[in-house]
């Protein structure tokens, strides 16, 4: 019930101001910490109409509705850009400019960031191409126009990106922005609806006293805020497939195959040497970065049946996380581990092979 309240009480502008000032709020922000805030602001915009309008308002109409299509594209381009403004001013204002240039970052995190940088244009084009279809838009132009703003509403940071000297355009952004929006639009034009959707997990990470533990604070931060955001070691990105979409024969809908990716021990973004702010030089080139493989069941939330708005509500905002659930990991440090509970701190790992 407080969680119904909250959300139909929550304005366009609160929104708006949430996302401004959690953005704000570390100053190295950077693309992947924009998953989960856009994420769950999308879902609860689109939470407020099942909870403020008449049952039916949700329809896809026949034909354009010119004032729903006229509110979607202004309310879209408006908060974009609004965001955008605001992280120009906060984020790139407070850097050194010069000469256009280009950084490749193709191997840093060991392409976990480039799991944000697919994600965010997926969830953007879905979330656009609902609203578009709710406006009246038929599926091929929705899902064109609406893959063609996931892509360019992520790929356009790559300007200020490039003109800051700190940072640089990056090459391998750009492949997964149009990477994320092209796997959404694909699944429109083919099949009409997503039957594989991308996930979000986090699972905590106990660092060790002393410089590791010092070192992952600087980098991803010491509160669990921070954590869901920031922590590369501890974010995996899943590929959940509906199982009932392939195969109706499947009892239960909303049954998902997924298969996760993340990747562990890293203390820098090529590699584990880093000087401190005092000056200190630190060499821990010895603990191995590695990558992890994970599959477990998931369920897609949209898919369950219920007639309840606050039900609605609560489901699509659930949607953007993997199910807590077992999973078996593959790394590349030769292990095989089985996962009671992968997720956050429940986790008792069994090590089928060290």
């Amino acid at each position: 019930m407080f969680t119904t309240y909250f959300v139909s009480k929550i304005s366009p502008s609160q929104i708006f101001k949430l996302v401004v000032s959690s953005i704000f709020e570390f100053s190295n922000f950077r693309i992947f910490e924009l998953v989960v805030l856009l994420s769950l602001v999308c879902q609860i915009s689109y939470s407020q109409d099942t909870l403020t309008q008449k049952h039916n308002i949700l329809d896809f109409p026949e034909h354009i509705n010119q004032k729903r299509l006229t509110g979607v594209c202004v309310g879209t381009v408006g908060l974009f850009s609004g965001i955008m403004v605001g992280v120009g001013i906060e984020w790139y204002g407070k850097q050194p400019t010069g000469k256009f240039h280009w950084f490749d970052d193709a191997r840093e995190w060991n392409q976990i960031d480039k799991a944000g940088h697919f994600y965010v244009p997926y969830f953007t084009t879905v979330f656009s191409y609902n609203m578009l279809r709710w406006s009246g838009m038929k599926n091929t132009p929705a899902a064109l126009t609406a893959g063609a703003f996931g892509f360019l509403s992520l790929a356009a940071i790559e300007i200020p990106d490039g003109l800051t000297n700190k940072y640089g355009a990056s090459w391998a952004d750009i492949v997964f922005d149009f990477g994320g929006a092209a796997f959404a639009t694909a699944q429109y034009l083919v099949w009409k609806e997503q039957r594989i959707s991308i996930k979000y997990s986090l699972h905590s990470v106990i660092y060790p006293n002393g410089e590791l533990r010092d070192r992952a604070n600087e980098l991803y931060g010491k509160s669990f805020g921070e954590k869901i955001l920031k922590d590369y070691n501890g974010i995996t990105t899943w590929l959940s497939f509906n199982l009932y979409s392939f195969n109706h024969n499947i009892k239960a809908p909303w049954l998902n195959l997924a298969f996760g990716y993340g990747a562990g021990n890293m203390y820098g973004g090529f590699e584990n040497k880093w000087t401190d702010k005092n000056g200190v030089y630190h060499d821990r080139s010895d603990i191995k970065r590695y990558r992890k493989f994970l599959i477990s069941l998931d369920a897609d939330f949209s898919r369950f049946r219920t007639n309840s708005k606050a039900g609605k509500m609560i489901l699509g905002i659930l949607n953007i996380v993997k199910l807590p659930m077992p999973a078996v990991e593959f790394n590349t440090l030769g292990q095989v581990i089985f996962h009671p509970m992968y997720f956050l701190n429940l986790d008792m790992p069994l090590y089928i092979k060290r």
